[in-house]
């Protein structure tokens, strides 16, 4: 089931039951997803529905942040229950030392020895955990790795 079937599904069960909450995100999340679906010119992969979803808790990281800076513990709370939800859509991520593993992989696949080679081990590293992984902990991975 795709990620946009499965938004469908559970939108029509959070109307239901009456969880606005869980409405409210879904909606947004769909209106992204078709908004970028638009922009891209055709059908969406996985890679770039992850990659919105990404985006999407970027986006309420922020807030959260501002909110908490602010004082305002409802929005604050509101940012963090959509979050949640977000989340559960994302494929689950890796740990860094399941991560560490795989660049360990990667580097030896490539015959990488020297930070020279970091482009070319970050690519394959990005391309290879997009979206289960942030790109920070695996540049910070990585380098430790060439230095």
């Amino acid at each position: 089931m795709s990620l946009v079937q499965r938004l469908n599904e559970d939108l029509k069960k959070a109307m239901k039951s009456g969880d606005k909450a869980k409405v409210e995100t879904l909606r947004m999340l769909k209106s992204q997803l078709h908004n970028v679906e638009i922009s891209k010119g055709g059908n969406l992969d996985g890679a770039d529905e992850i990659a919105v979803l990404n985006s999407a808790v970027k986006k309420h990281k922020e807030a959260m942040e501002m909110y908490e800076k602010g004082e305002r513990m409802d929005l604050y709370e509101k940012e963090k229950r959509e979050l949640m939800i977000i989340q559960s859509y994302l494929p689950e991520p890796l740990s860094r030392d399941e991560l560490e593993n795989s660049i360990d992989a990667i580097i030896q696949k490539l015959g990488a020895t020297s930070s020279r080679d970091f482009g070319r081990v970050m690519k394959e590293a990005i391309a290879q955990f997009r979206g289960r992984a942030e790109g920070k902990l695996i540049q910070e991975i990585v380098r430790t790795k060439l230095a």
